[in-house]
């Protein structure tokens, strides 16, 4: 598939722009002590942490579960040419569920030794939804007929604009089609959407969090899926139902934000205090 897009001038243009964003994702970082995990992610967002879901999911684990670790900004990908990816005392580990998995087997630090085996079968349950499911949905309604709220998150414009967003157009279609959901016309996945999002709401209600006062993993994937709503899909269907019928999702993310992003301000390109983290190491009291 990736041969096939690449022919022609904008193929070769594509390759350019792919290769100088790649061609450093098998390097690995010799400067960090041990004991501190280096995360690899694509940068800040304008409004939030992080562009994408999955970086963001992973490094508030990180916060919650109070792992030291370092941002690496420069966009390497895994060996997977995928992001995030982590590397933690040599080991590299592609994928942020993996990532997490691989951390609590080395630190022995688990985010829900609080919850009951019922709990954390449902915990599962309502990550793979958001994860496996409604994620799809904003990919659709990102990447669909209306670029609008996409081009106002991606930090560039003009030509390059145009050809990053046809290169994920391309790849984003083809990979909804192999899930399943691209075979869906546009309201019967919008119908999925908001199917996700109302079970999301119901479930969580007026707990503090997905399974009460205290939170768990499952917390980190829904706070980083539901941030992207709200603060990085303007003018989607998706952020005008957040915020006008299900406002307790919105709530929710405010609670997590709050507990383990005190520095939001710092970690946002729009924010006053915006600064490049990028190397600087995060730790915290036991």
């Amino acid at each position: 598939m990736f041969f096939l897009l690449c022919t022609g001038v904008l193929g070769i243009v594509l390759l350019l722009i792919i290769g100088y964003l790649v061609k450093s994702r098998f390097s690995s970082r010799k400067d960090v002590p041990r004991d501190v995990v280096v995360l690899y992610q694509v940068g800040r967002g304008p409004r939030a942490p992080s562009i994408s879901p999955f970086p963001l999911k992973l490094e508030t684990f990180l916060r919650m579960a109070k792992i030291p670790y370092m941002n690496d900004h420069s966009s390497k990908f895994s060996s997977k040419q995928k992001t995030p990816w982590m590397e933690y005392n040599g080991v590299a580990v592609a994928d942020s569920q993996f990532c997490i998995e691989h951390l609590k087997k080395e630190t022995g630090k688990n985010a829900n030794s609080h919850l009951t085996p019922d709990q954390e079968g449902v915990a599962r349950a309502f990550q793979k939804l958001t994860e496996e499911n409604l994620y799809w949905t904003m990919c659709s309604e990102m990447f669909g007929a209306d670029t609008t709220a996409v081009k106002s998150v991606i930090p560039y414009r003009g030509l390059k604009l145009w050809l990053l967003l046809s290169f994920l157009r391309r790849v984003l279609r083809k990979e909804m089609w192999g899930h399943g959901i691209g075979r869906h016309t546009p309201d019967e996945i919008w119908s999925i959407a908001v199917g996700d999002m109302k079970a999301l709401s119901h479930f969580i209600g007026d707990k503090a969090f997905l399974l009460g006062d205290e939170p768990c993993e499952a917390d980190c994937a829904i706070f980083g899926m539901l941030t992207m709503m709200i603060e990085h899909m303007p003018t989607s269907r998706h952020e005008r139902l957040i915020k006008g019928e299900l406002t307790n999702l919105v709530s929710y993310c405010n609670r997590m934000k709050a507990r383990y992003w005190p520095d939001w301000d710092q970690c946002v390109l729009t924010g006053k205090g915006y600064v490049n983290d990028s190397g600087k190491i995060y730790r915290f009291d036991d």
